[in-house]
């Protein structure tokens, strides 16, 4: 599985303002992924919000609102499943895209919890849901997290924490 080797990161987000953006389609893989991410988000101390929107495609519309309303870090939460048509492979690249473009250009961070999967069994298994093996959901806020101390460490000039 993808996930062996993921590093363990403990960021403490008191003070941060952190929006979890996430996809409406895929209801129990979506379940999965907000209340894994949502779990993490309290035990760092981070403030929170959720806002639905309808698919993958729009996740960076809302994570660059998120960032013009103030949050200090976006968690990106979606499911794109393949199909019979090419439309999976244009979904997820542009929401890849996206994401990392609004990331760049906020100069803020955004935690990737988009699953790209072939199967719906495969969005399962990372979905954090009992029996799964993954929580990319928690991981995505890990990332998100990490990569908000780090920025803040560099801009400070401080080096290494």
């Amino acid at each position: 599985m993808s996930g062996q080797g993921a590093p363990e990161l403990t960021v403490d987000g008191t003070g941060l303002s952190v929006a979890v953006v996430a996809s409406s389609w895929h209801t129990e893989v979506m379940d999965g992924l907000i209340a894994a991410a949502e779990q993490s988000l309290r035990a760092s101390g981070a403030q929170w919000r959720l806002v639905r929107v309808p698919g993958s495609f729009e996740l960076p519309l809302a994570a660059q609102a998120a960032f013009a309303g103030g949050a200090d870090a976006v968690v990106a939460l979606g499911v794109i499943i393949r199909g019979g048509t090419p439309h999976f492979e244009y979904v997820s690249q542009a929401a890849t895209d996206g994401l990392l473009r609004v990331g760049l250009d906020a100069g803020k961070p955004v935690g990737f919890g988009l699953l790209t999967c072939d199967t719906e069994q495969q969005a399962l298994d990372r979905a954090g849901l009992p029996g799964s093996v993954e929580s990319k959901g928690a991981e995505a806020v890990s990332a998100a997290l990490g990569a908000w101390q780090a920025a803040r460490t560099l801009a400070a000039g401080n080096g290494q924490d």
